[in-house]
């Protein structure tokens, strides 16, 4: 944005502020929403489009390289070091994510609620938001400093959806720019709201999202695996609030725990896949997908008429699909009246309440993936209904500790990349493999 001046900092940090609000990858659906602001409909299409189908292809390749050459030692290795390198880059995010966003004591106690409720309680997470939100607008109404939302873009993504966006704070824009800049004072004809376009938005994009997923239900059972994908990616693209970094948190409880779709260290694999490659984050969801169909087609009666390649990839088509054409709907539809309650007190407060519970959750998901990173055997300990990961200290896989640690210290001493740092953590990895 600052390069390019399209739209002013004031509308682009509105405009980020309402993405965070809303479930799914707030990256992809802010620069659908600048896309929409500047081209209407046609402009948004383009934009989230352009955005998502690098990675889809991407990750495609690389599930199938990986079902494919999984057990060769080389490869393996090379695995092996991005599992253990995602370990640090999600330490980074939840110190750099919590610093920008936990700005006073109520704000660590929110996060830290969020925390114990998900990891200890295992209060599902569509819980943990609809409590946080519900906080942040009552508490607004009563101490309404402790809620005050962040004016800076600390937390704001990248491209990708991983690192920062500095919005530009400059004022002298010059007189040349590109006319379609758009500044915070600048009416625009398609941002009024209508019932006749949201009726309109509502009978294209709801039946693109939903007749699929019911037509899955109603031709193969609602026991099929891409059934159970088709219904499960729905409801996380409705109640995953907060990023890639707590969706993920979610996505790896149910994927590994509840359906058996893929195994922590397969998530972890994922998990390094996406963060290498162009597009969001979110797109370790289309790993997970093919994952879960490949697996079922390599052994369950119920599609073994595929074979298991085919399986994952239409698994990879179906979760992009119902994991991005619900963003489409929410920008399509909300955006209109966004654009009419900047400014909002009480939107601005449930967004910092929201965030703040993001970070609890993302740092639940940095303790998982630790547990199971760096020791081959982690217990669960449970009593009157909460439950304690309590790792096996005999089986630290010292390797992974070492490359773990070796990322990290590339990343916050040296500052180095995201990507840097994987390839040189899959190289120590693969070296280690082959000759070990």
């Amino acid at each position: 944005m600052e390069e390019k001046r399209w739209i002013s900092e004031e509308r682009f940090l509105h405009a980020l502020n309402y993405c965070m609000l809303l479930p799914g990858p707030e990256a992809m659906q802010l620069v659908t929403y600048v896309g929409w602001l500047l081209h209407r409909t046609r402009g948004g299409l383009v934009a989230g489009l352009l955005f998502v189908i690098p990675g889809f292809f991407a990750i495609l390749a690389l599930s199938i390289a990986y079902t494919l050459w999984h057990g060769i030692a080389a490869i393996d290795g090379l695995l092996f070091g991005v599992k253990a390198s995602v370990l640090a880059i999600v330490t980074e995010a939840v110190i750099r994510i919590g610093k920008r966003v936990l700005k006073n004591r109520f704000m660590y106690a929110v996060a830290a609620g969020a925390f114990l409720a998900i990891f200890v309680l295992q209060v599902p997470f569509p819980v943990i938001i609809g409590a946080a939100a519900v906080l942040g607008f009552v508490g607004n109404k009563l101490v309404s400093k402790r809620f005050s939302i962040l004016k800076s873009p600390a937390v704001n993504t990248d491209s990708c959806g991983r690192a920062e966006i500095h919005a530009d704070t400059r004022t002298d824009i010059p007189t040349n720019t590109a006319s379609a800049y758009l500044t915070d004072t600048l009416s625009i004809d398609h941002s009024r709201p209508s019932i006749n376009r949201t009726l309109g938005v509502l009978a294209v994009w709801l039946p693109l999202w939903l007749v699929p997923v019911i037509l899955l239900r109603l031709l193969l059972g609602r026991e099929n695996v891409f059934t159970q994908q088709a219904e499960f990616f729905s409801q996380v693209a409705v109640v995953t609030f907060g990023g890639a970094y707590a969706v993920l948190a979610y996505v790896a409880q149910q994927a590994v725990h509840v359906y058996g779709w893929v195994q922590p260290d397969e998530m972890l694999a994922g998990l390094g896949m996406a963060e290498s490659t162009p597009g969001p984050l979110i797109m370790v969801l289309q790993f997970v997908g093919y994952m879960g169909a490949y697996r079922e087609a390599s052994g369950a009666e119920a599609i073994s008429a595929l074979h298991p390649i085919v399986a994952g990839a239409l698994a990879s088509v179906l979760v992009a699909w119902v994991t991005f054409v619900p963003c489409f709907l929410w920008i399509f539809l909300g955006a209109p009246y966004v654009e009419h309650v900047r400014r909002s007190a009480s939107l601005a407060a449930t967004l910092s309440c929201i965030t703040a519970a993001v970070v609890g959750v993302i740092l639940n998901l940095g303790i998982w993936l630790a547990a199971h990173t760096l020791f081959q055997t982690v217990n669960e300990h449970t009593w009157n209904g909460a439950r304690v990961l309590v790792p096996d200290l005999r089986t630290l896989d010292i390797p992974a500790l070492t490359i773990a640690t070796m990322s990290a210290f590339m990343i916050f001493r040296l500052r180095w990349g995201v990507l840097k740092t994987l390839a040189v953590a899959a190289l120590v990895g693969g070296t280690w493999f082959v000759f070990r």
